[in-house]
Formats: C-alpha cells, sequence, structure tokens
C-alpha cells in the first residue's frame, strides 16, 4: 500500500515539475512526509548537523549523521527559512525535543536569528527517501528524453 501510495505520489509530483525540472517546496515537503515515521518526543542532538534541507517555511529535514535524518514540521511560518545560510536547532543536554526546542535561522536581514519552536518530530527512513528521489530523477531524464525525441518528429 505505502509503495502504491509513494508511486502515486511521484507521479503527481512529477507531473507538477516537469516544466520546471526542480521541484517545489510543497512537492519536497510531499515527498519527505511520505517517508517520515511515526512522531516522536525527541531525538540525540550530537552538537552539529550533517546538513538540513528547508521544507518550506514551516518545516526542514535536519540530518544528524549521514544516514539519519528527521522532519522537523514548526509551530507556524518560520521566517527567511528558505532562504538562511545556516540554522542553529537549540538542544538540552544533546536532546532535541518536541514542543520544547527551536529552529533559529540565521540571516543577515532584520530577522536574523528568529527562533521558531518545534512542533512535532518524525524519524525519516534515509534510504527509501533517496531511492524516491533517485526514480524522480531517472524519471525526468526519461520524459526529457521522450520530449525531444516526439520534438524531431
Amino acid at each position: 500500500m505505502k509503495k502504491m501510495l509513494v508511486a502515486a505520489m511521484l507521479a503527481a509530483t512529477l507531473a507538477g515539475c516537469a516544466t520546471t525540472g526542480k521541484l517545489s517546496s510543497d512537492e519536497r515537503l510531499q515527498l519527505y512526509r511520505s517517508h517520515a515515521g511515526a512522531p516522536v518526543n525527541s531525538f540525540k542532538y550530537f552538537g552539529s548537523l550533517n546538513g538540513w534541507t528547508e521544507l518550506g517555511d514551516s518545516a526542514l529535514a535536519v540530518w544528524t549523521r549521514p544516514s539519519e535524518a528527521w522532519l522537523l514540521n514548526l509551530g507556524g511560518p518560520c521566517m527567511d527559512l528558505s532562504y538562511a545560510p545556516a540554522i542553529t536547532v537549540t538542544n538540552m543536554m544533546g536532546q532535541v525535543s518536541a514542543r520544547f526546542d527551536r529552529v533559529i535561522v540565521h540571516g543577515s536581514g532584520p530577522m536574523a536569528h528568529v527562533p521558531c519552536r518545534i512542533e512535532s518530530i518524525q524519524p525519516l527512513d534515509v534510504k527509501a527517501l533517496r531511492a524516491s528521489e533517485k526514480e524522480m530523477r531517472e524519471a525526468k531524464i526519461a520524459e526529457r528524453a521522450a520530449d525531444q525525441g516526439s520534438e524531431t518528429n
């Protein structure tokens, strides 16, 4: 059932981004949510992030290790998240907790260092997420090749 849901979502996402070739924040959020597990109260934080991806203005994915990522749903719009050069995640003794900790957006504008409350935390299935992203890239390449073939006819 989950594979059918992911396949349907992939088809809808590809149709939505066929003209630009790039996923919008909403499309990426949809993809990440389809690979997120049940909400958890907290996760261990080792002092630095391995990476992060904005997913609109009220969600982001953070990598604590190359194979460990978390979907953070924020309590509301987080200003300048999509343009932020850096973020900080607050924690208490190496533990990031939903409803208590915050994402702090670092920027150069007047909204610099805006704290955004973490509403919920969901573990991400990183292997499945990467596989879906790879499928989407391959489908885009095939679609472009098919479009180019139909233009030459």
